[in-house]
């Protein structure tokens, strides 16, 4: 129970105490208690283990292998969005420009050779392979694209790749209306030809606009403004290891022979190595070599800090945006935050305790130390605990918890008449973790066992 609960507990059950609670009764047994039912005020608090959370975190990944060229920012430097941090010298990455540009080079000279004694069938089965195998090429190079761990250069090579897809499709029904005019004698076959390897080549030209941003996005820049923490650089795998010359070849057909020639795969790691181990406390400085996918830097913006809160499944139907909190940080004990619900996830997530929690996230507000003086701002990651105020009743008919007693499914309190003890059975209403809300059964100043109900029984003399 945190200390804020348990102040709260004890005000309610001192007033409950200050109406009537009297020692035990006349020939009542040692250690029973009875007192008249009187109002007071109940909170129910669902208490949750929770984190600090920044308004946002990206990590910055290396889009190729190579080494850091220049590193323009330090750890713990605060950033502004679209400053640049660092650059990466890749040879792999400028060789498979190279590569995409050479292959785009040859389909556009083979576009300009053109073709003796083909027919008019011959034209119209190269288009549908050709229309067959520049589908199945875009899907496959979609499939990759989705592969790549970096959300803004992934978005930025599928949209590339549709553009290809669309471009494609135009110049597709471009070639049949060429070809139909062939037919009506009013193309000739060089024409087709040209339309055909013009179709072909729009996988060229998206080849190179992708192998083009790969060796753009060198040059990295800060998408939010933050603080900046320094990784490694090293251990890629994990992070993207897109195969990059797989992607060119899909959509450039000879393509990733000429890339393979020209020097490997942007999803391979640099060379010099490094270590992989997630606790190594390297991070990268100018001329580091770098892993591609690994992760170079971490920038965090604690503009807004929020809390994100692991409330049990049992609990969380309670739940509901607008709800306060009173909140205690591990690393300052003494100190009481305020929070709100913002949103609570639809989708539960498995515990290592075995049962089901679901993500409730809190705006995070200024807190106090005990003598009323403001408290430190908390660092992103920090563990808290939320005490979430379900319910805040302040003039309910009020008793200690230990007077209720459960019998199957109804909840019964001992009600004193006469002097004699009698089960009796109530409605609960609002139940805090020292005193519950009575809804039903019970009037001001019925008197009631308050503890050491399990001592009686009834019709016993009190």
């Amino acid at each position: 129970m945190t200390k804020r609960g348990t102040a709260l507990a004890g005000l309610v059950l001192s007033s409950l105490l200050t109406a009537g609670l009297t020692a035990c009764g006349s020939g009542g047994p040692s250690g029973v208690t009875k007192a008249p039912v009187a109002y007071g005020a109940v909170t129910q608090v669902v208490e949750a283990p929770a984190t600090v959370t920044p308004k946002t975190q990206i990590t910055v990944n290396a889009t190729a292998g190579g080494s850091v060229a220049q590193l323009m920012v330090a750890d713990g430097q605060h950033v502004t969005a679209g400053q640049t941090l660092l650059r990466i010298d890749s040879p792999d990455a400028q060789a498979q420009l190279n590569a995409a540009k050479a292959a785009d080079a040859q389909a556009a000279a083979q576009g300009k050779r053109s073709s003796s004694g083909s027919s008019a069938i011959d034209f119209s089965e190269s288009e549908s392979l050709a229309d067959a195998n520049a589908q199945k090429s875009f899907d496959a190079a979609q499939t990759t694209a989705e592969q790549i761990a970096d959300p803004a250069i992934k978005a930025s090579i599928l949209k590339q790749i549709t553009s290809a897809r669309n471009q494609y499709a135009t110049a597709s029904s471009d070639v049949r209306s060429t070809i139909a005019n062939f037919n009506n004698g009013l193309a000739s076959a060089s024409d087709v030809v040209g339309s055909l390897s013009g179709a072909q080549r729009t996988q060229t030209q998206a080849a190179v606009a992708i192998a083009q941003k790969t060796v753009d996005s060198l040059t990295m820049k800060a998408s939010i403004a933050g603080d900046i923490s320094l990784r490694s650089g090293v251990g890629g795998a994990s992070a993207s290891g897109v195969d990059v010359s797989s992607l060119l070849s899909q959509l450039g057909g000879n393509l990733g022979s000429l890339a393979g020639a020209a020097g490997g795969s942007l999803g391979s790691a640099a060379s010099g190595g490094g270590s992989t181990d997630p606790s190594d406390d390297t991070v990268i400085t100018q001329g580091s070599p770098v892993d591609s996918g690994a992760a170079l830097l971490v920038i965090t913006d604690s503009s807004t800090l929020t809390l994100t809160a692991q409330v049990d499944e049992t609990s969380i139907l309670q739940i509901t945006p607008g709800i306060t909190a009173d909140v205690q940080l591990d690393a300052v004990p003494d100190a009481d935050y305020q929070a709100s619900v913002i949103s609570i996830d639809s989708q539960g997530q498995s515990s290592s305790r075995g049962g089901v929690t679901y993500r409730v996230r809190l705006s995070l507000g200024a807190g106090k130390l005990g003598d009323g003086s403001a408290a430190p701002v908390p660092r992103p990651g920090m563990s808290a605990v939320a005490d979430l105020q379900v319910a805040n009743k302040a003039h309910v008919l009020a008793v200690p918890s230990a007077a209720v007693v459960h019998v199957g499914n109804q909840d019964t309190v001992w009600l004193v008449a006469s002097g004699t003890a009698h089960r009796h059975v109530v409605r609960l209403g609002a139940q805090g973790d020292t005193t519950v809300e009575v809804s039903s059964g019970l009037n001001p100043g019925d008197v009631i066992v308050t503890s050491g109900a399990d001592k009686v029984h009834d019709g016993q003399k009190l």
